[in-house]
């Protein structure tokens, strides 16, 4: 029997962040938004971090947070970004469909250096101060893609793959000092990049936006919807909640079950 009471959407019941300062990545729209939201309602002050600058300005003046446009592919320009964060969540991606054969090499680099290279600089930067306070969340939003390989997407998932190496690594230096380091792999959620493949799809293959999505996209999934990036969002500020300290160098899968097949 249930008692009826429908929790939070933004899934921050119980948890309280304040005190704490976030850093959310791509933060201007998506999942990168919904954390940045999630951990404001859950206390937190949370630096904005995004490549379009009305993005960026626009999350942070809705949550009471500090935007900083940057591009992330330039070492140089994080080396500007606060390092005294609490909780770290590298959500920043794109990206590149084509044949491995065909597959420009600078575009292959651009992506290891945003989801790969940044977060590595960005951890670098962030470890000494949780370290210091002896308490620290990494929240590394990978993918589905960063457990399973697809086709033409040789770039995306190196990058994954990479990021749960990454995540691992710090998991394991952090533990001595108070330092969580987790992966959360979704599976297609509904954010601007993955619109921007239905309608790709969609005149590939000459049909319409819901066969994309249910037998393109969602077809080793068994739960044909799209994710929502509350969804993610939830779990990434329940990693940094009262009851997941122990969890570390984990890879949570929010796939639908694509991973269980």
């Amino acid at each position: 029997m249930t008692s009826g009471i429908t929790p939070p959407s933004d899934g921050t019941a119980g948890i309280d962040l304040a005190g704490r300062t976030a850093m959310v990545t791509g933060a201007g729209s998506g999942i990168g938004r919904a954390c940045a939201q999630a951990l404001a309602s859950a206390g937190a002050q949370v630096h904005v971090v995004d490549l379009d600058a009305e993005a960026a300005k626009s999350v942070a003046e809705e949550i009471g947070g500090h935007p900083h446009v940057v591009d992330l592919s330039r070492s140089d320009l994080i080396e500007g970004l606060p390092a005294d964060i609490d909780i770290l969540v590298n959500n920043a991606g794109l990206q590149h469909v084509a044949p491995l054969t065909a597959f420009p090499p600078e575009r292959f680099e651009l992506l290891q250096k945003v989801m790969v290279h940044a977060p590595f600089l960005l951890l670098r930067r962030v470890l000494p101060h949780m370290s210091a306070r002896s308490w620290g969340r990494i929240v590394n939003i990978s993918s589905v893609h960063g457990l399973r390989a697809s086709a033409f997407k040789a770039g995306y998932v190196t990058a994954k793959h990479a990021l749960e190496g990454l995540s691992k690594v710090a998991a394991l230096e952090g533990a001595p000092h108070g330092i969580t380091s987790n992966c959360v792999n979704p599976g297609y959620v509904r954010t601007p990049l993955v619109e921007q493949q239905i309608a790709a799809q969609a005149a590939a293959h000459g049909i319409g936006p819901d066969q994309v999505i249910g037998e393109v996209m969602l077809n080793r999934s068994a739960i044909k919807r799209l994710i929502e990036p509350q969804e993610v969002a939830a779990i990434a500020v329940w990693l940094c909640g009262p009851h997941t300290g122990y969890i570390t160098g984990a890879s949570l899968p929010v796939d639908g079950g694509w991973s269980a097949a």
